[in-house]
């Protein structure tokens, strides 16, 4: 088979009728599941630190870490936040290294960026099985493994990017819709088959004891080595590069391709070591936003100083979005979206548990100096996964909608009922906070949640139709990747944010405030894209 195919115009109806569709319909469905792995390895720390909390509840041995705190044992609010990390640390790489992927299937190619990334992803995911087998893994060493899994995250900009050059702009909404959602339903198969998984011995190696069960924590990592070894390999036989991508040969494609995550783990390190350092006095929530401007400058201007000159040449084309308005409000816009989704995603989990799996007030409604263990809480595993899932599944109808009647108007009228289910979910939130029998308020939490989600996947769809429709073809791929990039920093704010709220014994306010912010969004669509006579109609 062809790997680099010598013709390309899908908005040439007669080509693509004869053969740009069977090219276009094959990558897609190959990019799928290799996108579906890249999520379920980036964001399973959600999962994994809240068995690793249950374990340590069991058992104060197990997962004992002393990191930041002066070599003692932490415990409390102060352990809870600290499991915060991880997933926090893996959105954080993820989104930076999103920055690189998104320039990246114009200087590689597209087949050969699907395959190293599959192929690169074996060694978080196999590391971490290692790790979590043994309970006296240095926290640190978690981090690093937390900051390679970012990898799989980072491939959403280049997948994008690549498909939205498979397809003619009539079929952008539907075919982005389905690489996305179908690629982001990778957290939620993830969160339910780690639950699954970790039962029995599948690899082998020691279990560890809760309660009455057997938990092989370990498998949560293995179980994805081989499946993306067989993925790695349908995409290097099926995958195809494009005649417009100047990436030369294979090797050197390769290359350029390690270069560039290189370039781009350069950025996600800074970033991660400032998070992992004490500011001292300096505000939490400030010091999340700096590091966040720290993460994208620096790999950006690592980017723009340390590539060989033919490939900044090539970035410098693409560079060419940073002086569009445009690219700017719908990064504003994106992030609402998907930055929403991914980052509840990635803190629902452990959300659940927090809130609704510990008493902090006693029957009068006083506060306890400690908070108990609920014996009836709210099991986190079995619910984790239903807001990713109908997230991500409902994400292809927001692109089909936007297709029909304008992607602007959708995203108006959801972000309208975004607002709302944020807002009751901090309501129960906060009723859940002060009750001595916190589960009680689970119900109409959980049902608001899914509202929210909902809204997060037909949003991720109607924003991410609205920029081909913008910007033109050549500057169509880059946004895409560059929106999506910065959007999932969301993956890092939101557990960070919850874990500085929740530390404070005020979760609630994390969620008033990300409210606020997409009434900010809903005004910022309405005037440039929504109203009669907007400057774009879309």
């Amino acid at each position: 088979m062809t790997r680099t195919l010598d013709r390309w115009d899908v908005e040439d109806e007669s080509f693509w009728k004869s053969e740009g569709k069977r090219h276009a319909n094959r990558n897609l469905w190959i990019s799928i599941p290799n996108l579906l792995l890249g999520f379920s390895v980036w964001l399973y720390w959600g999962m994994i630190v809240v068995r690793m909390q249950a374990l340590h509840d069991s058992d104060a041995s197990l997962f004992n870490f002393t990191f930041g705190n002066g070599g003692e044992t932490l415990t409390g609010a102060a352990y809870k936040a600290l499991l915060y990390t991880l997933p926090a640390v893996a959105g954080l790489a993820g989104a930076t290294l999103r920055i690189p992927n998104s320039f990246m299937i114009a200087i590689c190619g597209g087949r050969n960026v699907k395959f190293m990334t599959s192929l690169l992803l074996i060694l978080p995911a196999l590391g971490a099985g290692l790790a979590l087998s043994n309970p006296d893994t240095p926290f640190m060493t978690f981090v690093v493994l937390a900051g390679l899994s970012g990898m799989g995250g980072g491939a959403f900009a280049s997948s994008m990017s690549n498909i939205s050059f498979f397809f003619p702009k009539k079929m952008q909404g539907l075919s982005l819709g389905l690489n996305a959602g179908l690629g982001n339903l990778g957290v939620s198969v993830m969160q339910f088959t780690i639950p699954w998984v970790i039962t029995f011995g599948l690899f082998g190696g020691d279990p560890y004891t809760l309660g009455e069960k057997q938990v092989w924590l370990q498998n949560a990592g293995l179980v994805w080595v081989p499946i993306l070894g067989f993925m790695g390999i349908l995409a290097f036989l099926f995958m195809n590069n494009l005649p417009q991508h100047k990436f030369g040969t294979t090797s050197s494609a390769i290359g350029k391709y390690l270069w560039l995550e290189t370039l781009g783990f350069v950025g996600a390190a800074v970033a991660v070591t400032l998070l992992m350092v004490d500011w001292g006095a300096f505000p939490v929530l400030l010091k999340i936003f700096v590091i966040l401007v720290v993460a994208i400058s620096v790999t950006l201007l690592v980017m723009k100083k340390l590539t060989p000159k033919e490939t900044r040449e090539n970035l410098d084309n693409q560079f060419q979005i940073f002086s569009n308005k445009h690219n700017w409000i719908m990064t504003w816009l994106y992030t609402m979206t998907f930055g929403s989704f991914i980052g509840y995603a990635n803190a629902f989990p452990k959300l659940i548990k927090d809130v609704f799996g510990y008493i902090r007030v006693d029957e009068n409604g006083n506060a306890l100096a400690e908070a108990l263990v609920n014996p009836n809480a709210i099991d986190a595993f079995s619910y984790a996964w239903l807001g990713a899932f109908v997230g991500a599944l409902i994400r292809p109808l927001g692109g089909w909608l936007s297709d029909r009647v304008g992607g602007a108007r959708v995203t108006h009228w959801d972000t309208i009922i975004m607002i709302g289910a944020t807002i009751g979910c901090g309501y129960f939130v906060s009723l859940a906070n002060a009750s001595p029998e916190p589960q009680q308020y689970f119900g109409p939490f959980l049902g608001l949640f899914l509202l929210l989600f909902v809204t997060t996947g037909i949003g991720n769809g109607s924003t991410f139709r609205m920029i081909p429709i913008i910007f033109s073809k050549e500057q169509a791929g880059p946004v895409l990747g560059w929106t999506s990039a910065v959007a999932a920093y969301g993956a890092f704010l939101i557990p960070k944010i919850f874990a500085t709220q929740i530390e404070a014994g005020t979760p609630e306010y994390a969620l008033y405030g990300f409210a606020a912010y997409y009434l900010s969004c809903l005004v910022v669509n309405w005037w440039f894209y929504a109203r009669k006579n907007a400057e774009i109609p879309c």
